[in-house]
Order: structure tokens, then C-alpha cells, then sequence
């Protein structure tokens, strides 16, 4: 995939925005199900049954663990503090380590049919590319590799002047792959930089590991409404997320979830609660 945002070009894109739902599918609505629905979309799209879909979810005060991060020695004494600051936890099927959501940070699946010619690096250069497409009116300066010091650090984590703003992760299930990013749009970033910080240092300890986990550093988090210096909202990204599909030549459909995407929900429901099963008695 040479452009990788030519992908969108007369494009039929399913457009689900989940941000202000409390309920999917009889089932509360949160960082778990946001997991489980991607799993279900992913394999309809892959199976040809829907288009590709862009979905939009936002989580209130939620930390998202990576599975390493399941392995932290004293996790319990981490999940009790972020309990106590009214945060839950849950730990996420796709790759990377912990990452604080809140109602000011808004995600965004790009869900999409990969029958061995998408690359992980393709996955991440599409999202890159249209992160920057995005944001373009703003800032020329979104670069993509590893801030040291950030949660959840990766050579695809997006920034201006170093300072980490949005990271992205990727879930491949058989034909389909779901690229996920999350954005920091508004809100206080330190503040949910030092949860993350805080988290660690209870979970680990002085512990030996023979993982590295980060060592966060508030400071190099923010908002890209304080990085471009503009009060951007997280409706108001999400309109921006719409419009940039149309820019980019992509016929938006408005659609909700067939009987087969309902199906497979419920059953990869089931997976997240019997993975979430060991962090459930500290939250």
C-alpha cells in the first residue's frame, strides 16, 4: 500500500459512533465491550459480510492494561489506587501496555478487510497518515516514533515538538484487522499521565522484571488542543474525523451492527470477562 490513504478514495465507510452510548447490545458500555465489538466488526468486514468501518467510542475514566502489564507482580496494589480514584481497568485483547481514557480522549477504529496485503506497518502508516491529514489545517508537525517517558511508548506513538499526544495499537482477527487509536483531545493529560505513573510504581515495586515497563513521565503528555493551540472538543474531532473520510474520497454509511456482528459480540464478551477475571476482585 504505496498511499495508504488512497485507500478511502470512493470508498464505502461505515460510520459507527458509539461515543455517547450507555448501553451496546443490552450490555453496558464500556472499555470491555469497546474491545469485544471491534473483535465482531473485524470479523464480519473480513468475512466480506460489511464494509469497512471507521467506530468512534469514548470510555470515561477507564486504564487499559496491556496483557504484560496483567503480569505486574503487585498489580492488585495499582488496581486498589486506581479504584480509589474512581478509575476502572480492564486488560485489552490487542497489543501495547497501559493507556488512561477518559471523557476528554476519544478513539477511533479504522476496521478493514486484510486478506494478506496489509502489513502491520501498513495498518499504523494508514492511521498516521490520517491523523496528519487531519489535523493538517493546524500543524505540519504530527511525527510517529517512540517518546520515552509516555504510557504505552511505541514507535508509533504521534507527537509535536515531543510531546505525546495520540498512540495507536492494532487487532488482527483472521481477514479483518482493527487499527485503534486513541487521542487525547481535551482535558488535563499530566493529570492522567501520573495515574498511569502512580499505577506502575504501586504494581511493580522494587521488584525485579524481566519486562521493562515504562517509567512515565508526566510531562511529555498533552492534549493536541494545547499543542496546536486550539480548544479543540471531542465532538467536534469527531466531526472532523467525518469530514476528513469525505475529503479523502469516502462515501460515509451510517449502518448499525448485523445479526452476525451481534453473534460474535457476545461471544467474544465472554473471552474479555474470563481474561478481566483475575482483575475483577480489585475493582
Amino acid at each position: 500500500m504505496h498511499n495508504s490513504l488512497s485507500f478511502f478514495e470512493q470508498q464505502i465507510i461505515r460510520f459507527i459512533d458509539q461515543s455517547n452510548e450507555t448501553t451496546i447490545l443490552h450490555t453496558p458500555n464500556q472499555a470491555m465491550t469497546s474491545f469485544a465489538i471491534d473483535d465482531a466488526i473485524a470479523t464480519a468486514v473480513g468475512n466480506d459480510e460489511v464494509k469497512p468501518t471507521a467506530r468512534i467510542w469514548v470510555h470515561d475514566k477507564t486504564i487499559v492494561l496491556g496483557i504484560p502489564d496483567s503480569r505486574l507482580p503487585h498489580l492488585e496494589r495499582g488496581l486498589e489506587y486506581i479504584n480509589a480514584e474512581n478509575y476502572q481497568a480492564v486488560i485489552r485483547n490487542s497489543g501495547g501496555l497501559a493507556v488512561a481514557l477518559d471523557k476528554g480522549v476519544v478513539n477511533l477504529s479504522f476496521i478493514l478487510p486484510n486478506k494478506g496485503d496489509l502489513s502491520i506497518h501498513d495498518g499504523y502508516d494508514l492511521m498516521l497518515h490520517f491523523i496528519q491529514q487531519m489535523f493538517r489545517d493546524y500543524t505540519t508537525d504530527i511525527q510517529a516514533y517512540e517518546i520515552v517517558g509516555s504510557y504505552c511508548p511505541g514507535d508509533y506513538d504521534l507527537s509535536i515538538d515531543g510531546i505525546k499526544f495520540a498512540g495507536i495499537s492494532q487487532r488482527r482477527v483472521r481477514d479483518g484487522v482493527a487499527v485503534q487509536i486513541y487521542l487525547d483531545v481535551e482535558g488535563n493529560s499530566r493529570e492522567r499521565a501520573s495515574v498511569v505513573q502512580k499505577l506502575y510504581s504501586l504494581s511493580k515495586g522494587d521488584a525485579e522484571t524481566t519486562y521493562i515497563y515504562p517509567d512515565v513521565n508526566p510531562a511529555v503528555m498533552g492534549t493536541i488542543s494545547e499543542l496546536v493551540d486550539n480548544p479543540f472538543t471531542v465532538d467536534g474531532v469527531i466531526e472532523l474525523i467525518k469530514q476528513t473520510l469525505q475529503n479523502l474520497g469516502a462515501q460515509i454509511q451510517t449502518t448499525g451492527l448485523i445479526s452476525s456482528e451481534e453473534n460474535v459480540f457476545y461471544k467474544r464478551m465472554e473471552q474479555m470477562k474470563k481474561r478481566n477475571q483475575k482483575i475483577a476482585p480489585y475493582l
